[in-house]
Parts: structure tokens; C-alpha cells; sequence
């Protein structure tokens, strides 16, 4: 009886047991596409999603990764007024229409708007009489009477034929607006009433970025991390404007948990994200619960120790692939978790069925994860924990102690804690647009390699060959002194 529970146990694969095959191909890596979907209603131009974890992704993480075509996810690890504020900050860093309007009066003196001027640090200010905007001045039409005349009026002065857009006006009709008029700026008109502006300066920025990922209404697409059973961060952010819920959980497997996200579902705009599993058995009974997409993987993070403390998991390949075969058949995406270190991991998740993967350590240590930078030694280094160590459990809101069922409470807590996850430093890396550069010219390499134009040819395409210790060796650089680190393989992971 207990003889069989071993010799029939199943084998588990992981990233360093297998390479891709190489094939016949006629696709180069500039020519890869590699859109995907993250849920069922969202696609990103990059499959890559930042971890909801507290020294990973809060705003500017988010933004970050947005502006370059992929996810990130908001943190739980704070209140839920602190979340929602994350959110919002991703929404509103790139609307083009500038809401608060600082205007002047046209019974204004231009003294007073030179004034106003200097202190907001803008050129000019629509002129608003009765809540309608009737003209603009600026500092041109000022500057050769601001000494002698300075107390003259707005209106004697002001350009009355005023150029404006509505709020339906796109970016790129905007910009030839505001180049036939020779304006830089244009007020948001709506039913005659100002309600904001939109400048030239804003229009060429959103256009250093081709492949930002945004909403209908031309803000980033965020999403943000919840409980298991918090339905009132999960309404809050859903009325934040929050594109989509992740439900951030060690063990998603739970019928409390897939009723639970039901009812989630059912109260939310939001697609809901739900997580994390590693059987297909698991991915059967989630998807009956109608979410709209699967985060695998439990135990591969690098900090996590889920697999030492309570000897649970399946090896990060093999989990993938099985919960990939039920998913699949129901059009539910499903996102790798955990395990990645370099992109060549990225390129195999996917090629087990991985519609995107969600990284933590590898965006780690950027200049756009929370945390201060810190020297050690003489190097520069940020802080990094897993959401089941002691610090996330007993910091911030406490997110980690119901993420892995441990609510503790009184006196002498900490001593009352399983942590099931480290806390350590991962070295300063700088801005996280180059880790994602190296990470996708990787992804694309493995796939020209493939003969994949695409993520859907990559998992038709893909074949793998098994490989034993010794390929691992070989495979790694070696039999040298490495003198110039590379961005996409820095030495410092082998230590």
C-alpha cells in the first residue's frame, strides 16, 4: 500500500532538465510577435507580469511595465486605501487630458497671471469667464507689456480665437490639431464648459512608447493582488478603475477558495486572476468557478521554501504542463509563476503552455521596485523577500499570513509563525526597460530558434530534448574567468 504510493508516483520536470530542440527556420527574432494574453479579456505585447510582491511591484513598477507592453500587479502588503491610491496612480500617470486646469480670469490683471504662471510652471492659462473658456493668454502675448502695462486686464491682451479638442478627440487627431493650428496646447472642451487640457509636450511622450498596453480610455492597464476571501479590497479596487484581480494565495485549491473567487467574480467588473495551483485536477475545479485566468506554481520562487518546510509542490515544468492541458481546452490563460532565472526559463514555460509568466526576483533590485538602494561591500544591492517570510508576514497589512492560512494574533506572534519563505538582497540592476530588453531578445531568440512567429506556433512548434547534470554544466559558461558580465546571464546567479 504505502510501497505503491511511491512506485507509482509520477516524474516532475523542471527548467534545468530539458532544452528546446532547435529546428528548421526561416524566422528571425526581429520578425517575432510576441503578444499574448494574460486573461481572458486582456492581451499584452509582452507575456511578462511583475509579482504582487512588496519589494517587486507598486506603481512605478507598474507603469514601468505597462509603458514596455506587459502587467504589473499591485502588491497586497498595505491598506486598502493605500492600494487603491497605487492603482490610481498607474491610471492617472499617463491621461493625457491634464484635469486640474489652472485658469485666470479675463477681469485678471496680467501681473497677477504672470504670477500664477511662475508659481504652476506653465506658459500660458485659459482664460474662463462663467465656467466657459473664452481665450488664452500666454506668456508671448505678455511679455512685452509685463514691465510697463502689468496692470492692465487678461482680456485686452488674451487670444480670443481659442482652439479646442472634446474628450473624444485620440491622441494622434490631437497632434495634427495642434500642428495646423501652431498651438501647444489645447483645452478640453465639453458642452462649453472647460474640463481640461491637453499639451503637445504629453502627446510626443506617450508616443516614445509604441507598445504600452492601455485601457479604452487610453490609460495603462494595471492589476492588483487581493485575498482569497477579501471582497472589500476586491470591490475597492474594481471601483478603482483596477483592469485586473489577482487572487495572490499559496494554495488555491481549496472549495472555500473557488466559491469564494465565484462570488468574487460575480461582484467585479475586473477579470480575476486566480492562484496558485500546480495540478490539472486543480485547474478542473478553478475553471468551473468561471475565472478568467491560472497562476501556477508552487514552491519554484527563489525565495520561496514551501517545498523544504512542508515538502509540497511539483517542479515548476511539469506543473505548467499539466494544468496547460485542461486550461487550454477552456480558453482560460495560463501564467507560469515562479523559478525563472534566466530568459531561456521564460521561453520553455511558454513552450509548455504558458500563455505569459510572472517574475519576481528577475525585476528584483531595478530601479523601479520598492525599497531603497543599499552598499554592501562596495556594491550597490535592494532588499528582497517571499510574501511567506517573516517580514512580509509581520509587515505592511500582514498579507502573507493569510496567503498561507497562518492568522496569528496576540502577544509573542511572530513566535506563533511558519514562515515559508527568505529574506535576502538581490543586486541593484538599474532601470527594469533593460532587464526587459534582455529578458524578450532572449524569449525571441529561443523562438527563432523554434521556428515560432508566435506565441500559439511556439507551443505547436516547441520540441524538447531531456538532459542530464553534466548538459546542465555544459550548457552554462565554463572553463574560463569571466571578465564581462552580461546583463542577461550576470555571474552573480551562480553564486
Amino acid at each position: 500500500m504505502f510501497s505503491d504510493k511511491l512506485n507509482k508516483a509520477p516524474e516532475g520536470f523542471t527548467f534545468d532538465d530539458f532544452l528546446l530542440l532547435p529546428s528548421q527556420s526561416n524566422i528571425e527574432p526581429k520578425d517575432v510577435n510576441t503578444q499574448s494574453r494574460v486573461s481572458r479579456n486582456y492581451s499584452f505585447n509582452i507575456p511578462i507580469i511583475s509579482s504582487a510582491m512588496d519589494t517587486v511591484t507598486e506603481s512605478e513598477m507598474a507603469i514601468a511595465l505597462a509603458q514596455e507592453g506587459g502587467l504589473g500587479v499591485i502588491h497586497r502588503n498595505m491598506t486598502i486605501k493605500e492600494q487603491v491610491a497605487e492603482v490610481e496612480k498607474v491610471k492617472r500617470s499617463e491621461d493625457l487630458t491634464i484635469r486640474d486646469v489652472i485658469t485666470t480670469s479675463p477681469e485678471s490683471s496680467i501681473h497677477e497671471a504672470n504670477i500664477i504662471m511662475d508659481l504652476e510652471d506653465v506658459s500660458g492659462l485659459p482664460v474662463v469667464e462663467n465656467g466657459t473658456i473664452i481665450g488664452i493668454i500666454s506668456r508671448r502675448d505678455i511679455k512685452p507689456i509685463i514691465n510697463s502695462d502689468a496692470q492692465k486686464k487678461v482680456r485686452d491682451f488674451m487670444t480670443e480665437e481659442v482652439v479646442t479638442i472634446s474628450e473624444s478627440t485620440t491622441p494622434e487627431e490631437a497632434l495634427d490639431i495642434a500642428y495646423d493650428n501652431k498651438v501647444e496646447r489645447l483645452p478640453v472642451v465639453q458642452k462649453n464648459r472647460i474640463v481640461g487640457i491637453v499639451t503637445i509636450r504629453d502627446i510626443l511622450e506617450r508616443k516614445k512608447h509604441p507598445y504600452a498596453v492601455r485601457d479604452s480610455d487610453g490609460r495603462f492597464i494595471v492589476a492588483a493582488a487581493t485575498g482569497p476571501f477579501d471582497h472589500e479590497r476586491a470591490i475597492a479596487l474594481d471601483k478603482s478603475g483596477v483592469d485586473i484581480i489577482a487572487v495572490d494565495v499559496a494554495h488555491a485549491h481549496k472549495p472555500s477558495i473557488i466559491k469564494s473567487a465565484k462570488k468574487m467574480k460575480d461582484n467585479i467588473e475586473a477579470d480575476l486572476i486566480v492562484g496558485n495551483i500546480a495540478t490539472s485536477q486543480a485547474a478542473e475545479d478553478l475553471i468551473s468557478g468561471d475565472v478568467d485566468g491560472l497562476k501556477v506554481g508552487i514552491g519554484p520562487g527563489s525565495i520561496c521554501t514551501t517545498r523544504i518546510i512542508a515538502g509540497v509542490g511539483v517542479p515548476q515544468l511539469t506543473a505548467i504542463s499539466d494544468v496547460a492541458d485542461v486550461a487550454k481546452d477552456h480558453g482560460v490563460p495560463v501564467i507560469g509563476d515562479g523559478g525563472l532565472r534566466y530568459s531561456g526559463d521564460i521561453a520553455k514555460a511558454i513552450a509548455v503552455g504558458a500563455d505569459s509568466v510572472m517574475v519576481g526576483s528577475l525585476l528584483a533590485g531595478t530601479s523601479e521596485s520598492p525599497g531603497d538602494v543599499v552598499i554592501m561591500n562596495g556594491r550597490k544591492f535592494k532588499q528582497y523577500r517571499g510574501m511567506g517570510s517573516l517580514g512580509a508576514m509581520t509587515g505592511g497589512s500582514g498579507a502573507g499570513t493569510d496567503r498561507y492560512f497562518q492568522e496569528v494574533k496576540g502577544p509573542m506572534k511572530h513566535a506563533k509563525l511558519v514562515p515559508e519563505g527568505v529574506e535576502g538582497v538581490v543586486p541593484y540592476k538599474g532601470p527594469v526597460t533593460e532587464i526587459i530588453f534582455q529578458l524578450m531578445g532572449g524569449l525571441k531568440a529561443s523562438m527563432g530558434y523554434c521556428g515560432a512567429i508566435n506565441i500559439g506556433e511556439m507551443w505547436e512548434k516547441a520540441r524538447f530534448v531531456r538532459i542530464t547534470s553534466s548538459g546542465m554544466t555544459e550548457s552554462h559558461p565554463h572553463d574560463l574567468l569571466i571578465t564581462n558580465e552580461s546583463p542577461n546571464y550576470p555571474t552573480s546567479r551562480l553564486m
